[in-house]
C-alpha cells in the first residue's frame, strides 16, 4: 500500500467502519450529560489527549466552563460537574486512579474507550465506545481492524467523533454560530 491515494482510501473506509458500529443510545446520553453540567473537565494522554484538549476547547466555545485536567489552575472537582477522560484500552493504570478519585467526588464520570468491559470504563457514569483498533488493548477481537500502526486509529477516530458530538450538542440546542465564534480566544 505506498500509493497515498490507496492507503488513503483505506484509512477513510476504516473511519467509516468505526462511525457505523458506535452504539447510539450512548450518544444521547452523552449529550444529555453535556447539556445538563456547566462544569466540564477534560483529561487525556497522548495523541487522545490531544484530540480531547480540542473537544475541551469546543465546549467552552459553546459557553460551558471547561478545565483541562492537567493545568495547573484547574481547580477541585465536585459532585456537580461532568469529567471526561478517554482511555483506549481501558486498562491505563495512570488513568485509572484518576477515575477512581474522581468517582470518590460524585461528579459524572464519562468515559470514551474501545473497550467498554475493560476496568477504568467499569467505574463510568456513561461509556461511549468508539470501537477501533486501540495500541494496548488486551483483546483486540471485536474492535475495527487497522492497516494502521499503534493507536492511530482509535486516535483519530476519537478526534472526529468529539467535533461530530460537539455539533450534534450546537444542532440538538439551536445554538448560533456567532454565539460560538464570539467565545473563541481573541488575543491570537
Amino acid at each position: 500500500m505506498s500509493d497515498f491515494r490507496e492507503t488513503s482510501a483505506a484509512v477513510v473506509a476504516e473511519l467509516g467502519e468505526v462511525f457505523r458500529r458506535v452504539p447510539l443510545d450512548q450518544i444521547e446520553a452523552a449529550l444529555d450529560a453535556l447539556e445538563k453540567h456547566q462544569r466540564i473537565f477534560v483529561l487525556g494522554i497522548g495523541r487522545e489527549g490531544l484530540g480531547s484538549k480540542a473537544f475541551a476547547m469546543r465546549l467552552t466555545h459553546f459557553g460551558k466552563t471547561v478545565h483541562w485536567g492537567w493545568d495547573d489552575t484547574t481547580p477541585a472537582v465536585t459532585a456537580d460537574d461532568l469529567f471526561i477522560m478517554p482511555t483506549g484500552p481501558s486498562n491505563i493504570p495512570h488513568l485509572h486512579y484518576i477515575a477512581e478519585q474522581v468517582k470518590k467526588t460524585g461528579a459524572t464520570l464519562l468515559v470514551a474507550t474501545a473497550v467498554p468491559d475493560g476496568p477504568t470504563a467499569k467505574l463510568a457514569d456513561i461509556v461511549l465506545t468508539i470501537p477501533a483498533h486501540t495500541y494496548g488493548a488486551d483483546d483486540p477481537s471485536g474492535l475495527v481492524p487497522t492497516i494502521q500502526p499503534m493507536g492511530s486509529l482509535f486516535e483519530q477516530s476519537l478526534w472526529i467523533f468529539w467535533d461530530v458530538l460537539y455539533f450534534q450538542l450546537v444542532q440538538r440546542t439551536g445554538a448560533k454560530f456567532e454565539d460560538l465564534v464570539a467565545r473563541h480566544r481573541n488575543f491570537e
